[in-house]
């Protein structure tokens, strides 16, 4: 009887024992490359094969803005570029056209009290008195106010005086009110060129054309005829009309070939596209 007893005791006392060993004992410091979090979980701790991403850190949204920004800056400069060069060019045209102003003004100051430019003597002989018009020439326009040289050259005078000055929005408007004072002056075809010098020089393109323009219309025989055209082709072709301008130099070649405006227009064509 007590053989059976302290049996069945064993018994029950071994019970707990098998069945901790059937619960299987893993050790992390083992070699087996086992790790935790297991395998295939995010940072988050979401399993990375559910479909659900991680969530993007504060570092990585940042570079992400940074990245935005050095692009847009990017941007910026190549369009900054563009307009320095733009406004550069623009710099450089209004300096040649005032430098072949200035250089016109001062060439074209005669020494005498007259201080008209040279280039009029096609126009008015050495003494002062208006070359007789050739055959064929266009009347210039009818004007109620009587002929009165001296008032007309002190006009004229004080007109080119602004140019000298530099002061080109003035020397515009007292041209072209010169122009309608004294439409049949000795002075008017030399005032009709200079109205459209001083508005190139301001940038005024349409009014320098048409006073270029006017010049031969008006005064077909006077001397500053071939360079009249050769600054409206100028002007013809800073408007973009480039087949017009070259038909323009091509006219002062043939009509005009031993003149200097010829020379420039036979350079100035061999340079249009």
């Amino acid at each position: 009887m007590r053989t059976c007893l302290r049996a069945l005791t064993v018994l029950v006392l071994s019970l707990p024992f098998s069945a901790l060993a059937e619960i299987p004992v893993v050790d992390n410091n083992a070699g087996n490359g086992s790790s935790y979090p297991p395998a295939g979980y995010g940072a988050s701790g979401t399993f990375a094969g559910s479909g659900a991403s991680a969530p993007v850190s504060a570092q990585g949204m940042l570079f992400n803005q940074l990245q935005q920004m050095q692009d847009e800056i990017a941007q910026l400069r190549g369009a900054l570029e563009v307009q320095q060069n733009e406004i550069q060019r623009l710099k450089q045209e209004s300096l040649e056209r005032y430098q072949d102003l200035d250089r016109r003004v001062s060439g074209g100051v005669a020494a005498a009290a007259t201080s008209q430019d040279s280039s009029a003597a096609g126009a008015i002989n050495a003494s002062g008195a208006p070359t007789p018009p050739a055959a064929g020439q266009a009347p210039a326009p009818a004007s109620n106010e009587p002929a009165d040289p001296a008032k007309e050259k002190l006009f004229y005078e004080a007109a080119f005086d602004l140019i000298k000055a530099k002061d080109f929005d003035k020397a515009s408007q007292a041209f072209a009110a010169f122009l309608r004072k004294y439409p049949n002056s000795q002075y008017a075809g030399n005032a009709q060129y200079w109205l459209g010098e001083v508005n190139l020089a301001k940038g005024d393109l349409q009014g320098a054309g048409q006073a270029f323009a006017r010049v031969s219309q008006t005064y077909p025989s006077h001397a500053k005829v071939p360079d009249s055209l050769f600054k409206l082709a100028d002007v013809e072709q800073r408007l973009g009309n480039t087949q017009k301008a070259k038909g323009i130099l091509q006219q002062v070649i043939a009509q005009y070939p031993g003149s200097s405006a010829a020379q420039l227009s036979q350079r100035d064509l061999q340079r249009l596209p």
